[in-house]
């Protein structure tokens, strides 16, 4: 395809820029992906009991538990949408629904879960790890004390300016590491759930009350009114709100789909099933056992941190218990401090994909140039991020106040858009939400119907009770909402006054195949290129390569998870577009003809690999990495290279080069 009102290229040793459509992608399975979403999902477990019960009183966990069983529809809802838009996003599901305005509303909403996933996950961890200091200082004949809420705060601080950090370097997510870490979870789950019914076993206190008891902060706007109207009915949708945080994650259920190993739905709906299981118990009992075995009085002393406060509580010797909490703070660390790289990445996808819609000005795009990631946008979240940290002043029922407004009206948004594209896409889903009537020839989705009405209850509900959710959620939404309008203008301005950039030709392509029919040397060497700033690699194979008998293919990588890999290449974003500028230019300077080649994929090894092998390549050449170093970066391309599965009938060497000329070769073969 061509970019329109880009004339063809004419007396150019370049080829069209080759869009492979088809992402490369290494695919993981259904343990996994549950395992990347109960990262996020799991982690509220840690501080949903304390939030809900200083709103509604002792009688938060059965709101919990309902809120918990709740989830299963909404994991459905994900599920439903997911098997129609494997190729879509946030923001495309919603604009093909409701049209482009409601679209950025709700990106906007989403935008800000994202943002406040990580101060509250921090804030929360912090208050975990100062609870455990403080009461382990006297017995190690220590004199300190922390304030609670100052200490979470710098920790929190801390733990945003390392994820910070590490994402301007480039951090890399790996399904491993979350796996690991849910494992540890689940070990600590099962002592935590087992220990505290044997507990509750010997005890025998009291089920928590029924009926919610609402606190001012509980009421919110409403507070000051008849206290007599928040019974029944609507007393149930207020305190079933406040107890929303129990869910927040689901989303995430939705940007792993894609990377899931085949058969996806079937295995998508086995992830499902595990992270409900999962969170169903651990959230449900964690908020009962925090409730039924911490006295009253006590209660106040562990409202920010209360699984350390059920440990302390449940029978047996002293020491075992304080060092049960410890391994509860290690666990509840790790977990909620990787929620704060889940929400950095997540909101960087977020930006990513509004960007690649034309939505945010090109500016925002722009690649560090050093480590070629998106640190505009990076600076940009860890800003809000680090401000919100500072505003809250630890105070975690605040953060989770306004954290449920976009956990809430992103559910509500994507309900809404699935319920629509049922009537204006019928037939393209592979899996519905049960209890669908027939009339007819109409299909009337009830169970997906029942579920947005109960979402929208609990929405228009918390833009009263919640004050902090009401204020911050609007502004915010309000700010990103004239953000994406001013750079559509913009971006409208600059495309209307012409772009001096160099222009390129565009050819889309389903399978490598198309381009591989139009060699004509059988010897090829495949060029791995990332930093328009970086072109060493390049330069030094034109120098060497006679291109009379040796084809030149330019490999560029998208990498892309989430959201940002939800999507289709339309066309180069304005870095990918100076790097083929400067590989034209260079290549015209030599006199050589190159292919340049474009691909989207959520691991570059894998897709070095995968490019190398479809293309027969003889030679891959790739410029070292200054964050992995190239003994890594040439162990990653070898296990990406045996994982294929491939034997070519020739050898393949693999070479690393350094700017100053050194080289590190190897034979993949």
């Amino acid at each position: 395809m061509e970019i329109p009102g880009v004339p063809p290229a004419t007396g150019r040793r370049v080829t069209k820029v080759v869009v492979l459509t088809t992402a490369m992608l290494s695919f993981i399975s259904f343990w996994r992906a549950a395992a990347i979403v109960l990262c996020d999902m799991a982690s509220s477990a840690f501080y949903v009991g304390g939030i809900t019960e200083q709103a509604v009183g002792p009688a938060a966990p059965w709101f919990i538990l309902g809120v918990m069983g709740f989830s299963a529809c909404v994991l459905m809802v994900y599920v439903e949408s997911s098997s129609m838009f494997v190729r879509g996003g946030v923001y495309k599901v919603v604009k093909e629904a409701m049209g482009g305005s409601l679209a950025k509303v709700s990106v906007s909403a989403l935008m800000f879960d994202m943002v406040m996933t990580g101060p509250i996950s921090s804030v929360s961890a912090g208050q975990y790890l100062g609870g455990l200091l403080n009461s382990v200082f006297p017995y190690l004949r220590v004199g300190w004390h922390f304030e609670p809420h100052a200490f979470s705060v710098v920790f929190a601080l801390a733990v945003t300016a390392y994820f910070w950090r590490q994402n301007i370097r480039g951090m890399e997510e790996s399904s491993d590491k979350a796996v690991q870490i849910m494992r540890l979870m689940a070990g600590t789950a099962v002592i935590l759930v087992s220990w505290g019914l044997w507990t509750l076993w010997v005890r025998r206190p009291a089920l928590p009350p029924f009926h919610p008891a609402f606190s001012p902060e509980g009421l919110g706007f409403l507070h000051g009114t008849d206290p007599l109207r928040y019974v029944g009915a609507l007393g149930l949708v207020l305190a079933f709100g406040h107890a929303f945080l129990g869910m927040s994650g689901a989303e995430t259920l939705a940007q792993v789909y894609r990377e899931m190993e085949a058969p996806k739905l079937p295995n998508l709906k086995k992830a499902a099933v595990i992270i409900f299981v999962f969170c169903f118990l651990v959230t449900s009992l964690s908020a009962f056992l925090g409730v039924m075995l911490i006295p009253p009085d006590a209660r106040a002393h562990y409202i920010d941190n209360m699984l350390a406060g059920v440990a302390m509580w449940l029978e047996g010797p002293l020491w075992l218990r304080i060092g049960f909490r410890g391994v509860i703070v290690v666990i509840g660390t790790l977990i909620l401090s990787g929620a704060v790289n889940t929400s950095l990445v997540g909101a960087n996808a977020v930006m990513c994909r509004v960007a690649e819609d034309g939505l945010l000005h090109d500016w925002f795009r722009h690649l560090h140039p050093r480590f070629g990631t998106t640190h505009r946008m990076i600076h940009l979240v860890a800003l809000f991020q680090a401000a919100t940290i500072l505003f809250c002043r630890g105070d975690v029922y605040l953060l989770g106040e306004a954290y449920a407004f976009g956990v809430t009206w992103s559910f509500i948004f994507m309900g809404l858009s699935v319920i629509v594209l049922r009537y204006k896409s019928p037939g393209e889903q592979d899996w519905k939400v049960p209890l669908n009537l027939r009339v007819g020839g109409l299909e009337i989705p009830v169970g997906l119907g029942l579920i947005v009405l109960v979402l929208l209850s609990v929405g228009v509900a918390n833009l009263f009770t919640k004050k902090a959710a009401t204020v911050w959620g609007l502004g915010f939404t309000v700010f990103f909402y004239a953000l994406i309008k001013l750079s559509e203008r913009l971006n409208e301005r600059r495309r209307m006054a012409g772009d001096h950039r160099e222009k390129l030709n565009l050819r889309a392509e389903n399978h490598l195949s198309g381009t591989l029919d139009e060699f004509e040397k059988t010897d090829r060497v495949l060029v791995a290129l990332k930093n328009p700033a970086n072109l060493h690699t390049l330069q030094r194979v034109l120098e060497e390569t006679d291109t009379e008998k040796t084809e030149i293919v330019v490999l560029h990588s998208r990498i892309a998870r989430g959201l940002v890999l939800a999507g289709e290449i339309q066309a180069l974003d304005p870095d990918s577009e100076l790097l083929f500028t400067r590989v034209i230019a260079l290549a015209e300077e030599h006199g050589k003809t190159v292919t340049p080649l474009v691909v989207v994929s959520n691991d570059p090894s894998y897709a070095v690999a995968q490019a190398a092998q479809a293309v027969g390549a003889r030679e891959v050449i790739i410029g070292v990495s200054e964050r992995i170093g190239a003994v890594s970066q040439m162990e990653q391309v070898a296990m990406a290279w045996g994982a294929l599965g491939h034997k070519p009938d020739k050898p393949v060497k693999v070479r690393v080069l350094w700017p100053d000329g050194r080289r590190l070769e190897a034979d993949l073969t």
